[in-house]
């Protein structure tokens, strides 16, 4: 009963995650309904281990569940009232235009957050904090547009937050990122594979 009173909300978030991460594997919309629910519960955790960016990330986070789901399903709404069958949100690649801007902000966010940790929080991790959460900014808003890039963002979240989790003493959470690792680069794969199809299937037959 301790134990359960001590983790419990490592282990639901972290089952909530698995769920997640699975969804988000298949491209499925249902990830963002999750992800929200996960979200909330993740502030809660993460202000009670003293993983302030992460906590404050997480209401990012749920602001970018509502506008992934419109996103991935705005497309959906407007082919089935033109009657056209190609109804999902086509998987991309991340636009050129958006890396310079992007690298730009990550960095500025990760100095922003790792000098107010530093300084006015009692954060004993404050470099690999501030660091997983500026990078997940670019992270979930890729997500959100359905890059195939985007996923190489979160294995280099997940390595660091995997250890991150483990030193903090919330193991649960720590081993899920760690499926996180192997479950992105067969998430890469698996939407690569989606973008191709959808690409050979939008190709005009030749003459």
């Amino acid at each position: 009963m301790e134990f359960l009173q001590t983790y419990w909300l490592d282990i639901t978030t972290t089952a909530l995650g698995l769920t997640y991460i699975v969804l988000e594997y298949k491209a499925s919309v249902w990830l963002w309904l999750v992800g929200f629910l996960m979200q909330a519960l993740g502030i809660a955790l993460y202000y009670q281990k003293g993983l302030y960016a992460d906590c404050g990330m997480e209401v990012y986070y749920i602001v970018m569940t509502v506008y992934g789901y419109i996103n991935w399903t705005r497309r959906s709404r407007k082919a089935a009232l033109a009657g056209n069958s190609q109804q999902e949100l086509p998987v991309t690649h991340f636009e050129s235009r958006y890396i310079l801007p992007w690298l730009l902000a990550t960095l500025s966010i990760w100095f922003v957050l790792w000098y107010f940790l530093s300084h006015f929080t009692d954060s004993t991790v404050p470099i690999a904090d501030s660091f997983t959460t500026a990078l997940s900014f670019v992270g979930i808003w890729a997500l959100a547009r359905k890059y195939l890039e985007q996923w190489l963002v979160w294995i280099a979240v997940d390595v660091v937050s995997s250890g991150l989790y483990f030193y903090k003493d919330i193991p649960f959470k720590g081993s899920l990122y760690a499926l996180y690792v192997v479950i992105a680069i067969l998430g890469y794969h698996r939407w690569h594979r989606l973008m191709h199809n959808s690409a050979t299937k939008e190709m005009p037959a030749s003459l």
